[in-house]
């Protein structure tokens, strides 16, 4: 697996990451034990980039990672973590740094550290991006020594640009896969020109992209592909890639037929995301030991050819790009 150096930063991460949404919640019936085997099995497969967030299971998330590393001990991977998402009502004027120092103070309790490796303002309303203020109190929290470095997770593509023109943004967290290409439109050329980590999340399109979702495949109920299908509860764009379902199914036939012979569409759909070098790390989620592995085994897939990735990009442009292309 190759590793890649964390934007400005110290930190040199795997190419592959580990994304723990799956492991607090909002994904059906993840138990503890399952949770953990996951993690164990990438960081045992060389994954050294852990994403997670406070709110993934109130912070559930946070204290399987913790309890994982203080048990294995050794070399720490890089550990990020998000805030903003406790806020009720989830409101611009929330993003205070009496607020934000408060969720951070419980990250730092759940994650058992000193100081969070990465915080990541978690989808903030777009106005947040366009108050200085809010920049000020991470400069400051970072000063305090609380956090080591800061960037934002973001839905659209304007508000990645926006997040960028702050100097001491680090990262940009992205949704970028088959079904979400406009990314590397313009946006990953700024990141790149001016040195920015870019995290990917959402490779697999909330599973669509592993080949394995059918017409009907049964979510649970606290599953959000079920009850955020339509955007109830967050951004539509965080299930399914905001791709509808129908849609959804009927590209990833098509992409199917570009898989290589010996490798799973999730492998190769990760190995596709990787194929852009402005990429620093990509974050699937894993809810056992099996997939963790099948997911870092994309780090050893051939790299994929000029003409399947020209394929890639006409199923998109065909069925995909009308629904998602202008909205995020």
């Amino acid at each position: 697996m190759r590793n890649h150096t964390f934007g400005r930063t110290s930190f040199n991460v795997s190419e592959i990451g580990f994304g723990a949404w799956q492991i607090g919640g909002s994904w059906g019936d993840v138990s503890e034990a399952d949770g953990r085997a996951a993690l164990e099995a990438a960081l045992d497969a060389g994954v050294t980039f852990i994403d997670t967030a406070d709110v993934y299971g109130d912070g559930r998330s946070e204290k399987i990672i913790a309890n994982v590393l203080k048990a294995r001990g050794g070399a720490r991977p890089m550990v990020a973590t998000k805030a903003g998402r406790r806020l009720d009502p989830h409101v611009a004027d929330g993003y205070t740094k009496a607020n934000l120092e408060s969720f951070i103070d419980r990250s730092l309790k759940n994650l058992e550290v000193d100081s969070l490796d990465l915080v990541q303002l978690h989808c903030p309303p777009t106005e947040v991006l366009y108050r200085p203020d809010v920049f000020g109190a991470l400069d400051e929290l970072r000063q305090a020594g609380k956090i080591k470095n800061y960037g934002v997770s973001v839905e659209k593509v304007e508000e990645a640009l926006k997040a960028i023109e702050y100097p001491d943004v680090t990262s940009i967290q992205i949704i970028y896969n088959i079904f979400r290409q406009r990314p590397a439109d313009l946006f990953f050329t700024e990141a790149k020109r001016k040195n920015i980590a870019v995290v990917v999340r959402v490779p697999l399109a909330s599973g669509l992209l592993s080949g394995k979702i059918s017409r009907d495949t049964a979510f649970a109920s606290d599953d959000h592909r079920n009850f955020n299908r339509n955007g109830d509860a967050f951004d539509v764009g965080e299930t399914f890639a905001g791709v509808p379902f129908e849609v959804g199914l009927q590209a990833v036939e098509e992409v199917r037929k570009l898989v290589p012979a010996g490798a799973s569409m999730a492998a190769f759909a990760l190995k596709w995301i990787l194929m852009n070098e402005a990429v620093t790390v990509v974050i699937p989620g894993a809810r056992n030991a099996e997939q963790a592995k099948g997911n870092a085994a994309a780090a050893e897939l051939a790299a994929i050819s000029a003409d399947v990735m020209a394929a890639s990009k006409d199923i998109y442009a065909r069925l995909v790009a009308p629904h998602v292309h202008q909205r995020w």
